[in-house]
């Protein structure tokens, strides 16, 4: 048997997670590294997966097995994390630290992920859009059978009532696997904990609800393992998962009898031979991912703003719906100062998202600052705010590599609505050489000018007025900038024509080795309330919006001639902010 490193990794926020590391036993030095990484079920560790590595027979294969935070080795309150997003995070962190610790590139690994585990790989490939080979994901936890009766609504209260709290696993070890040993493993492991805190276990159910939604911007080949006779974890969303799955290659196997430890099941050869046959293919061929650049004109987004642009049958139910819908903001609009203004500038305007980034509630009466404070509390805008957070902690980043690298930093921002977030993000650090803000209102400019000199920047800091979208325009920038920044301008624009000619002009601007940090939003709850109610700044007209998924926007980014290194995303996974290096 192949004998494990124990080693640790540091996540973003300073903690310190267990792994084990199984190096490759054939070492063929023409060849690329290549290894599987592994992802424990919920309640367990990494070791509990430790069999799979001599079972799958990949002697050229590096394997790793981390333990989650807050299981096994790891540090943390069992079965508990900060959050479902933190964790899912913490997988791109992992990702990274294999391929600067270990030598291996994120193009020659593949993941094997089993029920929690499973989700939790299935919203990172989401959201982050990593470059892996592969996925196998066995009996992913989409739904998990509470058998007890409005459970989850049960549960949601009851957080409300008395905060995070733990609950038990049900599950006996005998309707995990037929298998005695791993039965009696189970049973008497010391690493093993049955509790897990409601916000992971409510976390687990909302993101593995928008993973299986929107499953078709998941590019990565993936093979889905579902036991046939499953006590734990529901089969519906599993087969809808896999249907809706964006990938050109995917399987699916069901496996008669199968409890829920699928790799782990008394005759789980019929499982691990399908897997291994499946990855040793994948590495076989070169890595294949679908062009999106056309995704503004054909496919499931497309379509989607589509749907969503079209017009409701008129007295229809839901014509009737959004129509009170749309009465009720004018209602409010009267009274919240914050809904009037959106009428008035459009919600998607500079103007309301500076009121957005304020977050100062504001009306006539009591009732009017009540209807205000839940305006801004609206899930969209608190992922507004969070993606400010995002940018200025990204463009802090660029900023410092390039003070460490010598070099000089010049800014520029070519829609920068009221320009706050990056002024903002300068307080406290090493004043940039130039700051250049552009935005096509003329109440931007004025507004965001005063804000320069409300701040004492007008030395080193300009707003003009100009085209996010001309090329030619953004390829003369004066000075040349060495740090752009484009923040919720793409999300507003379906055409990967403009988005792609805005990239390419800032791409002829910037020497090699420039920063980019740009915003995209791949996943929105409220996407018909907004394209039914709100209004853009676009002469009123109603503000359809088309998402672009994390991958598409990375390709657009790369078709421009930048590369990706870093990202960000808010828990509920509506906007991801990332840092881009110009490259030759």
């Amino acid at each position: 048997m192949r004998e494990a490193q124990e080693l640790r990794f540091t996540t973003h926020d300073g903690v310190e997670l267990f792994y084990r590391h199984w190096p490759a036993e054939v070492a063929d030095a023409a060849a690329p590294k290549r290894a599987i990484v592994m992802f424990h079920r919920g309640h367990e560790h990494g070791g509990r997966m430790a069999h799979l590595v001599d079972e799958l027979d990949m002697p050229g294969f590096a394997f790793f097995a981390w333990d989650a935070r807050g299981h096994g080795l790891s540090p943390g309150e069992r079965g508990d994390s900060p959050s479902f997003a933190t964790s899912a995070r913490d997988v791109q962190t992992f990702i990274d630290h294999i391929g600067a610790q270990h030598g291996l590139a994120e193009e020659e690994l593949a993941v094997l992920a089993q029920s929690v585990g499973a989700v939790l790989v299935a919203t990172w490939a989401h959201d982050y859009a990593p470059k892996i080979r592969a996925l196998v994901l066995a009996s992913p936890a989409f739904k998990v059978k509470l058998y007890v009766p409005f459970a989850r609504s049960g549960l949601k209260l009851m957080r409300t009532w008395r905060g995070n709290f733990f609950v038990n696993s049900y599950v006996k070890a005998r309707y995990l696997s037929h298998d005695p040993a791993r039965i009696a493993s189970f049973d008497n492991d010391p690493l093993i904990t049955r509790a897990i805190s409601v916000n992971m276990l409510l976390g687990l159910y909302e993101a593995a609800e928008r993973v299986v939604a929107d499953a078709q911007a998941i590019q990565i080949p993936t093979q889905l393992l579902i036991s046939g006779a499953d006590f734990v974890v529901q089969r519906k969303p599993q087969e809808q998962f896999f249907e809706r799955l964006g990938s050109l290659r995917k399987e699916q196997h069901i496996l008669p009898g199968f409890f829920h430890d699928t790799l782990g099941e008394r005759e789980r050869s019929h499982a691990l031979s399908r897997a291994r046959r499946f990855l040793l293919r994948c590495f076989e061929e070169p890595v294949a991912r679908p062009c999106l650049l056309d995704a503004d004109c054909l496919g499931a987004t497309c379509a989607e703003a589509e749907s969503l642009a079209a017009p409701l049958p008129p007295n229809s139910l839901r014509d009737l719906y959004w129509r009170a819908t749309r009465a009720g903001l004018k209602f409010g609009s009267k009274l919240a100062d914050g809904i009037k203004l959106g009428f008035d500038t459009g919600f998607d305007s500079g103007s309301t998202l500076d009121y957005v980034y304020r977050n100062r509630p504001s009306g006539k009466s009591a009732l009017g600052k009540l209807i205000d404070r839940n305006y801004l509390n609206s899930i969209g805008w608190r992922g507004i705010r969070q993606r400010k957070v995002h940018a200025e902690e990204l463009l802090r980043l660029a900023m410092t590599k390039q003070r460490v690298q010598g070099e000089a930093v010049r800014i520029v921002d070519i829609a920068a609505g009221h320009g706050r977030y990056i002024l903002e993000a300068l307080e406290g650090m090493q004043q940039p050489d130039s700051i250049l803000l552009r935005d096509y209102s003329d109440i931007n400019v004025r507004d965001g000018a005063a804000l320069i000199e409300q701040k004492g920047l007008c030395d080193i800091a300009r707003f003009v007025k100009g085209d996010a979208f001309d090329r030619d325009d953004l390829a003369a920038l004066d000075p040349q900038p060495t740090l752009a920044v484009v923040s919720g301008l793409y999300e507003l624009f379906g055409s990967n024509q403009m988005v792609g000619d805005s990239l390419a002009g800032l791409a002829a601007a910037m020497e090699e080795g420039g920063y980019l940090v740009y915003t995209g939003q791949p996943w929105h709850p409220q996407l018909e309330l907004i394209a039914r109610a709100l209004t853009s700044h676009r002469g009123g007209e109603a503000w359809v919006m088309r998402r672009r998924s994390q991958a598409e926007m990375d390709q657009l980014v790369e078709a421009a001639g930048f590369r990706k290194l870093t990202q960000r995303i808010d828990e509920w996974g509506i906007f991801s902010v990332c840092l881009a290096q110009r490259v030759s």
